[in-house]
């Protein structure tokens, strides 16, 4: 049976952020993936954007990982070559009604650390955008978009290249507590380790639960967001990200309009709860509610112009409504939850890690850092 320091399990993007800055100060670090590679979930099935932190309540850890991120993100993809490009982004009002919610929008941001918002017209918004109609809107200028699969990508090459184990068809089965830490038996096989990382996603309250974690109890819904892209000679409506106002109820940010690093055009994502934590496909919403959705910033598109693109899966905190249609009462923005685990001391636990994760990603391992040095200190 093998002997490690530390076992972490998931291998998306907040996964492999955590190998790298593990593999930094120990040995024997393992990374466990499901799936035949790495960021097949939640980490490449996104918008691929490198957030500012303008959404999340001042002292969350949402706030204070995505703007540390921001800057991480940005340094490790200049050092390291991962594709990217520093667009900014706005955020727009459409009408003078929404003027009140966009300023408190642009308070928090402030609030945050985010530096250089501005508030900009509606000629300044043509300017920048010249298919985008708006009122009004706050320019973002620390937005910028990733080739998330890259980033990935790039993360786990620097785990490697300092000795970690990155071991994908490893889905876990099985956990067991063993005083001194935990036996991980995987479709791999059996390690024993001294410290446990649980970043496992979409499924870390079914890993927590299988430690019989009290943990699991932080249960994970999964909130589709589908995405269609623009035909090629509709393109060039849009030159960077455009946004609307993020959704009251803190479900999604709004379905937004991404130029690609590509060069495509995306507009979505929407956002649904689903029963399967894998229905990636089943009733897709069609082409024309993505036109009816997006025209209000870009009165252009019309249905013709749109064809379905892929669709990812977010680990919201949040249930959904009842059937009444009544949402419990902590619904809104759930902050992550990072830490050592009350029951079980030698394992971190990572729930309800969903956007803005892909930015945030360097600065969690950062945290986590922190947490396993005084586990295996």
């Amino acid at each position: 049976m093998d002997q490690a320091n530390l076992v972490i399990v998931g291998g998306g993007v907040v996964g492999c952020a955590i190998a790298r800055a593990l593999s930094a100060s120990w040995s024997d670090v393992f990374l466990l993936e499901a799936l035949p590679k790495l960021g097949m979930g939640a980490s490449s099935r996104n918008s691929g954007v490198i957030h500012s932190g303008i959404y999340y309540p001042p002292g969350s850890l949402k706030a204070r990982h995505c703007v540390r991120g921001n800057q991480l993100t940005h340094e490790f993809c200049a050092a390291h070559g991962v594709p990217h490009r520093n667009t900014g982004k706005i955020v727009v009002a459409s009408s003078p009604s929404e003027s009140s919610t966009l300023h408190a929008l642009m308070k928090n941001g402030c609030a945050n650390g985010v530096e250089g918002l501005r508030l900009i017209n509606r000629g300044e918004i043509r300017k920048r955008e010249p298919h985008v109609e708006g009122y009004e809107a706050i320019e973002v200028p620390s937005t910028s978009i990733v080739s998330s699969e890259d980033l990935v990508k790039a993360y786990a090459r620097i785990a490697a290249d300092r000795g970690a184990n990155i071991v994908t068809h490893a889905r876990v089965e099985r956990l067991e507590s063993t005083g001194d830490g935990v036996r991980v038996t995987s479709s791999a096989g059996e390690i024993d380790a001294r410290c446990l990382v649980n970043s496992a996603g979409l499924f870390a309250d079914e890993v927590a639960g299988m430690l019989g974690s009290p943990m699991a109890q932080h249960r994970i819904y999964p909130v589709r967001g589908e995405y269609c892209e623009a035909v090629r000679g509709k393109q060039h409506l849009i030159r960077g990200l455009v946004y609307p106002l993020p959704h009251a109820d803190g479900l999604s940010l709004g379905m937004h309009l991404t130029k690609t690093i590509a060069g495509s055009m995306l507009i979505g994502p929407t956002a649904h709860y689903v029963r399967d934590k894998n229905d990636y496909e089943r009733d897709r919403q069609p082409v024309e509610d993505f036109a009816a959705g997006a025209k209000t910033l870009l009165p252009e598109i019309e249905a013709s112009d749109l064809v379905l693109a892929y669709s990812g899966i977010r680990a919201k905190l949040v249930p959904p409504a009842d059937p009444a249609g009544k949402h419990p009462a902590h619904a809104g923005i759930a902050d992550f939850i990072i830490q050592r685990d009350p029951d079980f001391p030698r394992v971190v636990q990572l729930m309800g890690i969903e956007s803005p994760g892909l930015t945030s990603a360097p600065s969690i391992a950062e945290q986590v850092r922190d947490l396993v040095a005084e586990v295996l200190s």
